[in-house]
C-alpha cells in the first residue's frame, strides 16, 4: 500500500517559493514508492568484552524510496520482544552506506540502557527506523526481525588503561617480585595518562623497599626515579624507594609529566553503627589471596551510620557518591574516594539489620572501587 506523508511548511517559507499568497499552512505530499528492509549477520549473539572493538553483528539494509526524494536518517531500533517497542533504544546509522558493523561494546551499552540483565539471554526485536527530514515524529519502519542477545557486566580491568608497579615488595605482598605481569597495577580512570590507586606494600628488608613503573606488563617501557628522590621520574631510571614497614599507599603517576607520589592510606571503619562508635576505628587487613582489604567480623547496628576512612583522620574517606546508602548483605556496590572529587556532601553507609558482618573493600582498580558487606 502506498503511504502518504505530509510535511507542513509555514506560509512565509512557501511564499518565497510559490507565491505571496498568505495562508496558515501548506502541505507537500510524499509517496513511499519503495519499502525499507534489512538483514542481520546473526540472530543470536553473546557479547564479549575482550572483543569490545570488534563487530559483533553486521547490518545490511535497503533504504526506503520516496517521491519526490527527501532527506532521511536511518536508525536501528531495539526493543524487548513482545513489548512492541514501547521501551526502545536506537543506534544512529551512518549516511551514504548500506552496511554497518555494530561492536560488542556499542551493543552492550545499548542493551544495558534497554535494561537487560547481564549474562542472561534475552529475546529482542529489531527494526530499521527511517526519520523523514528533521522531525522524528515523521518516521517509517521496516518489518521487525528477532534477535537473541546476551550482555556482559563491564569489567573495568579491561576498559581502563593501566601501568604496572613491579618491585622487591611484591613477593611479600601477594604478587611476584620484579615481575611486571604479576604485580599491583595503577589505572587511569580518565584515560589521560595519569594513573593512580592503592597498593599494599609489605616491606621488611632493604631490597623490598624498591620498585619501578612499567607499561604493557613488560620491561620494554619502564620508568624509575630521576635520582633525586623528590617524586621525579626518568625513562629507565634508578629504582624508586619506599620506607620500611607494612602500609597501604595511595600512589599517583603522571606518565607524561614524569612525576609520582606516595601517601600512606591505612583504612578502617568508624561510626555510630560500630562497636567503638565515633571514638576509634576498626582497621582493615589485606588478604594477599583475594587482593582485598577485609574485616573478618564486626558487629554493626542496623539503621546507624558508618564511614570508611584512612589514617584515623578525615582527609581520605570512602563513601557513597551523594546520598546515604543502605548496603545489602552479599551485594557488591561501587564506592567513591572523597579525595578524588567524586563525592557530593558527606554521605554515610548503613546496614538494615543488626548483626555481625564481614566487610570487603576492593581497591585494586581506581576506576571502580567497591564495597561488600556480608551478614554472618
Amino acid at each position: 500500500m502506498k503511504n502518504i506523508f505530509k510535511v507542513l511548511f509555514s506560509a512565509l517559507a512557501l511564499a518565497m517559493v510559490f507565491s505571496c499568497e498568505k495562508r496558515e499552512e501548506d502541505m507537500v505530499q510524499y509517496s513511499q514508492t519503495g519499502n525499507a528492509s534489512f538483514t542481520l549477520s546473526a540472530t543470536e549473539i553473546v557479547l564479549d568484552e575482550t572483543k569490545a572493538d570488534e563487530a559483533a553483528i553486521t547490518l545490511n539494509w535497503v533504504n526506503p524510496v520516496f517521491t519526490p526524494a527527501m532527506v532521511t536518517k536511518n536508525q536501528l531500533q531495539f526493543g524487548v520482544k513482545g513489548e512492541n517497542f514501547a521501551n526502545s533504544v536506537v543506534v544512529d546509522l551512518p549516511a551514504d552506506v548500506t552496511t554497518y558493523g555494530l561492536t560488542h561494546s556499542t551493543l552492550n551499552t545499548v542493551f544495558t540502557n534497554l535494561g537487560l540483565s547481564p549474562n542472561q539471554a534475552t529475546a529482542l526485536e529489531v527494526r530499521l527506523r527511517t526519520v523523514l527530514g528533521s522531525n522524528e515524529a515523521n518516521s517509517v519502519y521496516s518489518a521487525a526481525t528477532n534477535l537473541t542477545a546476551t550482555t556482559y557486566k563491564s569489567n573495568p580491568d579491561l576498559v581502563y588503561p593501566k601501568i604496572n608497579m613491579p618491585g622487591g615488595y611484591a613477593g611479600a605482598s601477594g604478587y611476584s617480585d620484579w615481575n611486571p605481569s604479576a604485580t599491583a597495577n595503577l589505572f587511569s580512570p580518565k584515560k589521560d595518562d595519569v594513573y593512580y590507586g592503592f597498593v599494599w606494600m609489605n616491606v621488611n628488608t632493604e631490597g623490598q623497599r624498591e620498585f619501578k613503573f612499567t607499561k604493557g606488563e613488560s620491561w620494554d617501557v619502564n620508568k624509575g626515579d630521576d635520582g633525586t628522590n623528590k617524586g621525579k621520574l626518568s625513562d629507565g631510571g634508578p629504582n624508586c624507594k619506599v620506607e620500611l614497614g607494612t602500609n597501604t599507599y595511595y600512589v599517583k603517576v603522571d606518565w607524561a609529566g614524569n612525576t609520582y607520589s606516595l601517601e600512606k592510606a591505612n583504612f578502617g571503619i568508624i561510626g555510630a553503627a560500630t562497636p567503638t562508635g565515633w571514638d576509634s576505628d576498626t582497621d582493615f587487613t589485606f588478604n594477599t589471596t583475594t587482593k582485598k582489604f577485609e574485616i573478618a567480623s564486626i558487629a554493626l547496628t542496623g539503621g546507624e551510620i558508618f564511614k570508611f576512612r584512612a589514617n584515623d583522620s578525615w582527609n581520605f574517606k570512602f563513601q557513597p557518591s551523594s546520598d546515604d546508602e543502605v548496603l545489602v548483605s552479599g551485594t557488591e556496590v561501587q564506592t567513591y574516594f572523597s579525595a578524588e572529587g567524586t563525592v557530593k556532601g558527606d554521605p554515610n553507609y548503613k546496614v538494615e539489620t543488626t548483626g555481625n558482618y564481614k566487610i570487603e573493600l576492593d581497591l585494586h582498580n581506581s576506576a571502580y572501587y567497591s564495597i561488600k558487606v556480608t551478614k554472618l
